[in-house]
Parts: C-alpha cells; structure tokens; sequence
C-alpha cells in the first residue's frame, strides 16, 4: 500500500503558498484506514503506554482509535478555550499562524508514558507545544508519532530530543 497515494493534496489552502495535504481521503478509504491504524499498533503493541495524546484536531482520530486498540487512556490536546476544566497552556507557530494549546491539569500524573498522535508534523509547532504541555505534567515521552511529514519545513528540528516516527512523507513544499 503506497500510503501518500491515498492523501489528497490542496495548493494554496488555507492560505496561498501552502499545500495542505488532507488525510480525509484516506480517512474515507476503509481499508487503508484501518491498514494505518495496524502500522501504528503494530509499532507500539509491545512497548508500555500509559497514555496516548492527540492534536487537535485530526490527531484526536488517529490517537483515539489507537488508544482503543491499546487499551490506554487518550487526552486531548486541544486549541485554547474548547477544554472545560483546569488547563496548562502552551504558544506555537505553524507555517501560517500561530495559537495557544491546552491540555488539562490532571490529564498526565508524573512518570507516565506518553505517546502524541498528530496527523502531520511540518514546521513542529503544534507538536513542540504538546511535547511543553506533557513535560510540564511530568510526562515521560516516548515518541511522537505522525501520518504525515513535510521533511523540508524541518518540524522534526524542534522536537529533536524526541524520538519521530512518520507512515509517509512529502518532499519539496
């Protein structure tokens, strides 16, 4: 299965210049979908995880369905202002804007296992925000997982003392 055959690419959304590459095309293929989520389980099956957290918002997919397969608890990463407890929140930049993230303050007790979900890494803003986010709750990362890398915007870089792990990637954006 060629995983980035199944990504539709959008130019110059949302806004010029940028080429959003939209994993709901993957997401409404059935088969690869779960092909996928069997990479990623696979890939973790065997090593203890205490909590999977997802990006807001297309991480919340891939993260949920995964922390399913594992038997472990999902927390959400969410943008500011969409969590109704308590909340941590971190700043970041992507390629056209920046945000504040929240995670909830109890969501991660110290010394647990973390593994963060997203759909793609491009500049590591948002991912670099999580990863403030669960070390700030004393969470111990494990790797932070994606769909998708765009390895020229060098998102990767900015999450450097963290392991990555990528099913696909798109060069040259």
């Amino acid at each position: 299965m060629n995983l980035a055959e199944k990504i539709r690419t959008v130019p110059n959304w949302p806004i010029k210049g940028v080429m959003f590459r939209d994993i709901t095309t993957l997401l409404s293929d059935p088969e690869t979908f779960k092909a996928t989520m069997n990479v990623f389980h696979e890939r973790y099956r065997e090593i203890h995880v205490d909590k999977i957290v997802g990006i807001d918002a297309r991480g919340f997919i891939f993260g949920a369905v995964l922390a399913h397969m594992m038997g472990v608890g999902f927390i959400p990463v969410r943008k500011k202002g969409k969590l109704p407890h308590k909340c941590i929140q971190a700043e970041y930049t992507l390629e056209y804007g920046s945000d504040v993230v929240e995670m909830h303050e109890d969501a991660i007790s110290p010394g647990e296992k973390v593994l963060i979900v997203d759909d793609l890494i491009a500049t590591g803003g948002t991912v670099s925000a999580a990863v403030k986010l669960v070390e700030q709750l004393g969470g111990e990362i494990l790797e932070c997982a994606f769909v998708v890398e765009l390895p020229d915007l060098k998102g990767r870089e900015r999450i450097a003392r963290h392991k990555v792990f990528a099913l696909c990637e798109f060069e040259g954006d």
